[in-house]
């Protein structure tokens, strides 16, 4: 992973964080030595701590929430970074 891949992965995490916070989610946004930024979502009940990464995919950056042995068989595991509505559409996947 190139440095202005490292870059680009934060700040959409970043733009991602803040969304929600205007959702009234509360988000912490985990930067490991090694390895790539994760953002942190409490679920409503505050039960739930789901992890949310940017991956690259065939064709723009995806928000990614689930393993991805899960990815082989549950599509619809993703939103496309490049989405206005990207927040409310990961809480309402991550949600359900």
């Amino acid at each position: 992973m190139t440095a202005s891949e490292e870059r680009e992965r934060f700040a959409l995490l970043t733009r991602l964080s803040w969304d929600l916070h205007g959702l009234g989610v509360c988000t912490s946004l985990v930067v490991p030595v090694a390895g790539q930024p994760i953002l942190e979502i409490r679920t409503a009940t505050g039960a739930a701590l789901v992890r949310v990464t940017v991956t690259r995919r065939y064709c723009g950056w995806a928000y990614v929430w689930r393993p991805w042995w899960v990815r082989l068989w549950r599509r619809g595991e993703w939103v496309w970074a490049e989405a206005e509505n990207a927040a409310d559409m990961l809480m309402s996947a991550v949600t359900a």
